[in-house]
């Protein structure tokens, strides 16, 4: 009953002119910029990360719920009329989308993803609406050694699950943390790895790493790699659904959003897991003429992985907004945007901001909705953005990225570092290591730092005290595990596959 009553203050906070002036302002930039091709809702959210710099903390974050939702809606349109998914989550719904669309059945994709979309996006966040307290109420007895041990979970389940290899999983983290001890030693005072400039001696700004290392890194990657020349795109009319279509989606939608949100809560759990599990459960149990339409563009296999990603983006928030660990890249951005407030979630938010967080949270049904209307009218008008010469978008986004950032400081150190980190950035993408622990090490590696050294102190300088909580041996148990499993999967896949070898005697 508390957290229906703090739900209701959400909405009174949410429903506000100026508020719902926020929300349709960040569900319009986050479909706009999530419908072009290779822009995903991390960069979109860090894109625009620095517009919101002077916007009070409570409109600003419910602009961020409506550009991370508007940005997960935007990649089904790219994956279905481009068959250019924006984000790897969405490269399930290109399979069987773009084949309607080629078939004549673009609308009928398109509207299969926007319900879907906002039919797991409403169950979803009614989840979390349940889930947030109960987290909240065992996370308030975490010790230093437990919030370290989390932050370790964090690590290696990032580094692992969101790379094709644990080690360039580790070699980005290793880069993040790097970035994040720049700056004063917050215990001895010390300057750290300053290169004796005096802007960093408050470290980088996490608006500024980023930006740089999604948005610029992303668009100097992207913008190498496409041709000049306009994609071709599937025309499309209005987003309709016919009888059989409705038939066809409403189970898949249900049965998308019951794997979608519990594997976006847990550590490492990602969307894509859960929308390569919806898209393999609904060619199984496709019966008639469903079962004929696999590979040629069936509708179940649209609705059930979006249903499954936008699920999964609320299940997200769970272990953000309650323990302050990201999950994915873009729960990475988002916590740059706390930590660009001076806030940093998990249980004390809820204790010292609850109109804030069940604001934004209310601000998430507000924009499912909100987006329901842009997308199913809307869709011919997002289908021309695709038509933007790519030389002129992305050398609006490096402008736009560079204008951000240099308001946030006003000084010329900040583009520099935005360069190179961008730079670094698309290195990074080059050679294969992925982003998101870069971004997770750099945010949390201080904190980890910070509780590594409370835990040691109240020790005495005995190591043990690390493993002296139960949830801390856990946590350790578990971040382990998130380590050691990928390469016992690739040890086995690799064993399956060696030929036999003929002995000497043959």
């Amino acid at each position: 009953m508390e957290s229906l009553q703090l739900l209701l203050d959400g909405f009174a906070a949410a429903l506000t002119p100026v508020n719902l002036m926020y929300a349709l302002i960040g569900v319009t930039l986050g479909t706009l910029v999530g419908v072009l091709p290779g822009i995903g809702p991390a960069m979109t959210v860090a894109l625009l990360l620095p517009i919101t710099f002077t916007v009070p903390p409570a409109s600003a974050f419910i602009m961020f719920a409506g550009i991370y939702y508007g940005g997960m809606y935007g990649g089904s349109t790219t994956s279905i009329l481009l068959n250019t998914p924006g984000e790897s989550a969405s490269m399930i719904t290109a399979l069987e989308g773009n084949k309607m669309a080629r078939r004549g059945r673009a609308a009928q994709a398109l509207a299969t993803a926007a319900i879907g979309s906002f039919v797991a996006g409403t169950i979803a966040t009614a989840l979390l609406v349940v889930a947030a307290p109960a987290v909240v109420s065992f996370a308030i007895s975490f010790g230093p050694e437990d919030y370290f041990a989390l932050a370790v979970l964090a690590f290696t389940a990032v580094s692992s699950v969101l790379s094709r290899s644990v080690v360039r999983g580790l070699a980005s983290l290793g880069l993040g943390l790097v970035i994040g001890l720049i700056g004063i030693d917050q215990q001895t005072g010390q300057a750290r790895l300053t290169l004796g400039i005096p802007q960093l001696l408050d470290g980088i700004d996490v608006v500024i790493v980023a930006v740089g290392l999604f948005a610029l890194g992303e668009s100097l990657y992207v913008a190498s790699r496409l041709r000049h020349a306009t994609p071709e795109v599937v025309p499309v009319g209005r987003a309709w659904m016919g009888r059989s279509d409705w038939g066809r989606s409403w189970l898949p939608w249900l049965r998308g959003t019951a794997l979608g949100f519990p594997f976006g809560a847990l550590p490492g759990g990602g969307a894509e897991i859960p929308t390569f599990l919806s898209y393999a459960a609904e060619k199984r149990l496709a019966r008639g003429v469903a079962r004929e339409e696999y590979g040629k563009g069936a509708i179940e296999g649209v609705a059930g992985p979006e249903a499954a990603n936008n699920a999964s983006a609320a299940g997200t928030l769970v272990p953000l907004l309650t323990l302050g660990l990201p999950t994915s890249a873009t729960a990475a951005i988002l916590l740059a945007a706390f930590q660009q407030y001076g806030l940093q979630p998990g249980p004390q938010l809820f204790d010292h901001n609850p109109a804030l967080v069940w604001g934004m949270i209310a601000s998430l049904f507000i924009g499912n909705a909100m987006l329901l209307v842009l997308n199913l009218p809307m869709a011919p008008l997002w289908a021309r953005v695709l038509r933007i010469p790519r030389p002129y978008l992305y050398a609006g986004i490096i402008l736009f990225a560079a204008l951000g950032v240099y308001a946030v400081n006003g000084t010329v150190v900040d583009l520099f570092v935005l360069y190179v980190l961008g730079l670094l950035g698309y290195a990074m993408r080059r050679f294969g290591l992925p982003v998101a622990p870069a971004v997770i090490g750099m945010i949390l590696g201080p904190m980890a730092e910070i509780q590594l050294r409370r835990a040691l102190a109240i020790g005495a300088g005995d190591a043990s005290v690390l493993v002296g909580s139960p949830i801390a041996v856990v946590l350790l148990v578990l971040a382990l595990l998130a380590l050691l499993t990928p390469l016992l999967r690739k040890a086995l896949a690799r064993r399956d596959v060696e030929p036999t070898r003929p002995s000497g005697n043959e």
